[in-house]
């Protein structure tokens, strides 16, 4: 009877210091992979002319003045798409209106990239954003977020209203980095 007790004390001490074993393993886990949502958010890179970078979190976009308009382009195949309220920040604003440059380079997550020229960036006709929400959803449940919208009060982009052959060319999802520029 005396080695039955002392079996299960043994099992009893294996299994509390498994337990803490356990608990350490999964603190350690957390904090090497950063579990759980930051405090500021996505983020996107502007590159100014002089190669510097400025990162801006979702929180400091918040800060800024937004835009919140319905939105609607046509793309090369004259079909419209993405139709919905876009909520975001100029980008005029978030870039700086005193900033020295001719166009920004837009690049997406993806790869993709176009080139913008300033009178475009500031078109008042046609304001630029960078949406971190659509139809109430903000990033990163927003799969297609930070991106790039045109809206004008009508909210309807058409190629040639918009003078292009696929307004939907601007509408660059997932942005990760502005990249300033004097021209290209």
């Amino acid at each position: 009877m005396v080695v039955g007790r002392a079996s299960r004390e043994v099992t009893v001490r294996w299994l509390y210091r498994a337990g803490w074993a356990v608990l350490v393993l999964w603190i350690v886990v957390a904090a090497f992979l950063r579990i759980g949502p930051t405090e500021t958010g996505p983020t996107i890179t502007i590159v100014v002319l002089d190669g510097s970078e400025r990162t801006v979190s979702l929180a400091e976009m918040k800060d800024l003045p937004q835009l919140s308009r319905h939105g609607i382009y046509q793309n090369q195949y004259d079909n419209w798409r993405d139709e919905g309220l876009y909520t975001g920040v100029r980008l005029a604003d978030l870039i700086d209106r005193d900033a020295v440059y001719t166009s920004i380079r837009v690049v997406a997550k993806d790869g993709y990239q176009i080139v913008i020229e300033r009178a475009r960036v500031e078109d008042d006709a046609f304001p630029m954003i960078l949406a971190y929400a659509f139809d109430g959803e903000e990033v990163p449940d927003w799969s297609d977020g930070p991106r790039i919208a045109v809206l004008p009060e009508t909210g309807r982009v058409s190629n040639e209203a918009y003078g292009v052959v696929s307004a939907g060319s601007y509408w660059v999802k997932n942005v990760v980095r502005i990249l300033l520029s004097r021209g290209e």
